[in-house]
């Protein structure tokens, strides 16, 4: 859990801080990159970190990720400008998909699978901590002490994670010839890099219907294929093929893809929305937000009990359909919305995850043995990985699209552009009518985005549908190649 709360607390503690980053070391206009270059590393490394681990051991794994990661936290503290903070933030992301492809594999490892919907629901709960204590934190230490301390507070905490793995973890590693696919790992990363480089800066730094658009789209079918091909005639690949043969793993990753995507909806506009619509203040907003993690770890505690009783399968699906509740009680909330049943539906929508992504991740662990777990883990955890930076674009078109469109009937005092909204509200010389207008478009927006999170949890039950139902108190470990 202490492990896990340096890479959950790192996006919210900096995000807080940027403004100051950005006054201190300048380039407004790359700032994003500091996101980006995280997120990035992070996502492409897992499937490799979760192979290596079934080769050499979680524990060597796991510690090697948190020293890469301290390693690029004090890097970062040192950064003299915003390139070279681009570059660290990359290290730090390195050890950052160490950490996210080991943690749950261990609780695999190490707790039935009765036990393991518990120490998911604290492991979950880490990641709503940090949503309340990360931007609290950054702000406290960018306002009082400096910016560079949001990288720096990381090396005592992982100092003190590393203490407790070396004299609490004991693991019987199955000793395996170490057989690398070295090609195959290059070969994902590049096609994954690209990947999310044309998902995560299309429409920022260049427009989608673009030369550089159509260069990387073209790349990344090249790189796609070629990456297929070479993984197909491959014994010891890094992405199996056993993995998408197996219909229970394969439709439960893209399960996991569709959540990634519906996860981005609340987490990218929700505090905007209450912040212009519903004039709540910054910190408000942020446990609006905050208020899935309420939701979250406690139907993970309890899936349990659910998934022993049901199987998982219709465990999850008993979580997509709260989701999908959860999605259109918000389209048909009254306006204005009052906040306490933003804040319930959120709540509920943080159940719906809980019992979606627990037994989806539990029930891809039982099915196969100690020496497949990190690659199967990884691969579940990769996914939502995915489909949360698939989801940024999507909602994010959707949201930008619907603005764009009514801002062509909009009041004559209106800013053409609304990039800055809250400057915009705040602004004495624009009149109430334009403001009541701006409120509605976002309002309506906000209301596209939901319709389009509806759609995907769709998506995500018919995923489920289609895996076969197994019962969780049987061992099925399922055949494979390598």
């Amino acid at each position: 859990m202490l492990t896990m709360m340096l890479a959950a607390m790192d996006i919210t503690i900096v995000s807080t801080a940027i403004p100051q980053i950005v006054s201190d070391l300048g380039g407004f206009s790359k700032f994003t990159w500091v996101f980006s270059i995280y997120l990035l590393a992070q996502t492409v490394t897992i499937p490799l970190y979760g192979k290596l681990s079934d080769m050499y051991g979680r524990k060597r794994i796991l510690i090697f990720g948190i020293v890469v990661f301290l390693i690029g936290s004090a890097a970062s503290a040192m950064a003299w400008d915003i390139g070279s903070l681009i570059t660290f933030r990359g290290i730090q992301g390195l050890g950052a998909g160490s950490i996210m492809a080991t943690v749950n594999t261990i609780a695999g490892d190490i707790y039935s699978v009765k036990e393991r919907a518990r120490i998911q629901g604290y492991l979950s709960s880490i990641w709503g901590v940090s949503a309340i204590l990360g931007p609290a934190l950054g702000g406290a230490l960018a306002e009082f002490v400096s910016w560079r301390w949001i990288f720096l507070i990381n090396l005592p905490l992982g100092a003190l994670s590393i203490f407790f793995l070396l004299a609490f973890f004991k693991e019987k590693v199955v000793p395996v010839k170490p057989v690398i696919d070295y090609r195959g790992a290059i070969l994902i990363l590049f096609t994954l890099a690209l990947l999310l480089v044309y998902l995560l800066e299309s429409g920022q730094s260049w427009p989608w219907i673009s030369w550089q658009s159509f260069t990387l789209l073209t790349l990344i079918v090249i790189m796609a294929v070629w990456t297929y091909r070479a993984e197909k005639r491959t014994p010891h690949a890094i992405m199996p093929a056993w993995l998408w043969k197996n219909k229970t793993l394969a439709f439960t990753n893209f399960a996991m893809a569709g959540m990634g995507i519906v996860m981005m909806g609340p987490e990218t506009f929700l505090p905007t929305f209450t912040q212009a619509s519903l004039g709540l203040g910054i910190i408000a907003s942020g446990f609006v937000l905050a208020s899935m993690s309420i939701g979250w770890p406690a139907a993970s505690a309890l899936s349990g009990r659910l998934y022993l009783l049901i199987g998982f399968r219709e465990t999850s699906m008993i979580g997509a359909i709260l989701v999908f509740i959860a999605c259109m009680w918000f389209l048909f909330l009254p306006r204005p919305q009052p906040i306490y049943l933003i804040v319930l539906n959120q709540v509920l929508m943080g159940a719906g995850f809980g019992l979606l992504s627990t037994p989806s991740l539990v029930g891809t662990q039982s099915m196969v043995s100690w020496q497949q777990r990190g690659v199967v883990t990884s691969a579940n955890v990769f996914s939502r990985n995915l489909g949360q930076s698939l989801g940024a674009t999507l909602v994010g078109t959707i949201f930008n699209n619907s603005i764009l469109q009514q801002m062509k009937h909009a009041p004559a005092n209106l800013p053409s552009t609304t990039q800055n909204v809250m400057e915009i509200l705040h602004d004495p010389t624009i009149s109430a009518e334009a403001k009541t207008y701006l409120r509605e478009a976002i309002n309506l927006a906000m209301s596209h985005v939901y319709w389009g999170l509806a759609f995907f949890t769709i998506v995500i039950f018919l995923c489920l549908y289609r895996v076969p139902r197994r019962d969780p108190n049987k061992d099925t470990l399922i055949e494979v190649d390598n």
